[in-house]
């Protein structure tokens, strides 16, 4: 087998799985790419190989991550085409200070920056002082959100819907999981799993219809948040893509009077992993 079929091998069998992850078939996905399905199917089984400009397309008509489009890249023979940059390296210090904006205008309401993986980048001040009391090992860097909010020993004892809010969290991993699949959440997904309690039978009644609110006790009182999640639409740049930011909002006046009360003053936001993403 030459190195050229090897290739092509590889190449296909990772469009195909794409491709099935993202439940398209070979016509759509080449409408999609412009192209035909007969030049799909070739490459899929290794019969051709397509030069990077249509790795893209094929790459881009799936949505694929740009991490994952550069692997796509790789395994046709080709350089990667998007960039990793650390986070604290220079070239995204207008991202940094973007974000820090951001992280300042949610205070006095919780707000994290992070990765795909659900690692803490950096937080505001409220956040800290939302988890303060929690086990001082969970908040060794790495730092993991959802392991922080679900462990016993983290926010877990004080949530007062659990059972509920906790699938509400693992159920949003495992749809980020099956659109992007990744080692390090899959392993987190069997981590959570084992913590948290047993799904409730039916909805509770605190569901909203639209959301499933977070019901926190703290020492000023009993907290009502939801939670958003923003991204980068436009990103070119890998760590740039992966990253998230989450914001707990409060539901009612009483928390949000109560979230002033519990965080004062902004912290400076800090960053546990200024380096850039966690190893897989």
């Amino acid at each position: 087998m030459t190195t050229e079929t090897a290739r092509g091998g590889e190449l296909g069998e990772a469009l195909r799985g794409w491709r099935t992850r993202r439940r398209i078939s070979q016509l759509e996905l080449a409408a999609r790419a412009g192209t035909t399905q007969r030049h799909v199917s070739f490459i899929e089984s290794g019969r051709s190989t397509p030069g990077r400009t249509m790795v893209v397309r094929l790459a881009e008509a799936m949505n694929v991550p740009l991490r994952e489009r550069n692997a796509l890249l790789l395994a046709a023979g080709y350089a990667p085409a998007y960039r990793e940059t650390g986070f604290a390296d220079p070239h995204l210090g207008a991202v940094r200070k973007a974000l820090e904006r951001v992280m300042e205008a949610h205070h006095p309401y919780p707000a994290v920056i992070i990765d795909r993986g659900a690692d803490l980048v950096t937080a505001n001040g409220a956040f800290h002082a939302l988890i303060d009391g929690v086990e001082a090992s969970l908040l060794e860097a790495p730092v993991n959100v959802a392991r922080v909010l679900l462990h016993p020993r983290g926010l877990a004892p004080r949530i007062e819907n659990l059972d509920e809010w906790a699938w509400h969290v693992v159920d949003a991993l495992r749809d980020e999981a099956a659109r992007n699949p990744h080692r390090r959440t899959a392993r987190l997904l069997t981590e959570l799993e084992g913590l948290v309690p047993d799904r409730p039978r039916r909805v509770g009644p605190e569901h909203l219809g639209f959301a499933v609110p977070l019901r926190l006790r703290s020492r000023v009182g009993e907290l009502r948040l939801l939670s958003t999640l923003t991204h980068f639409g436009t990103a070119v740049d890998v760590t740039l893509a992966e990253l998230r930011l989450e914001a707990f909002l409060p539901l009612d006046e009483e928390t949000a009077d109560r979230l002033s009360a519990l965080a004062p003053r902004a912290r400076p936001g800090r960053s546990p992993r200024p380096d850039g993403p966690a190893a897989d």
